[in-house]
């Protein structure tokens, strides 16, 4: 016996059809199901998601800014003297 592998058996290479594609590109699902969730089934982007990122971060910045700025505004007002000088005041409350 010069092979070790009995001669009934075929040594083919596997057909493309035998390997299951990953994720949930494979399963057969409805229409439905595919436009609610379609990140599922959609190849990853990158420069797409870098821009969400980025978008994301500068509206995240922007609210913080808005609200640092309208904060520092409500503890000043203007105020005007006796001889009709404006000039601008912090607030202070009667209980301090």
């Amino acid at each position: 016996m010069s092979s070790s592998e009995p001669s009934g058996i075929k040594n083919d290479a596997p057909k493309e059809k035998d390997y299951r594609t990953p994720g949930f590109r494979g399963v057969k699902t409805t229409t439905l199901f595919r436009a609610v969730n379609p990140e599922l089934f959609i190849k990853p982007n990158k420069p797409v998601m870098a821009f969400g990122l980025f978008s994301i971060t500068m509206c995240v910045a922007y609210i913080a800014y808005l609200h640092a700025t309208e904060e520092n505004k409500r503890d000043v007002y203007e105020a005007v003297d006796g001889e009709g000088n404006r000039y601008t005041r912090r607030k202070t409350s009667k209980w301090d």
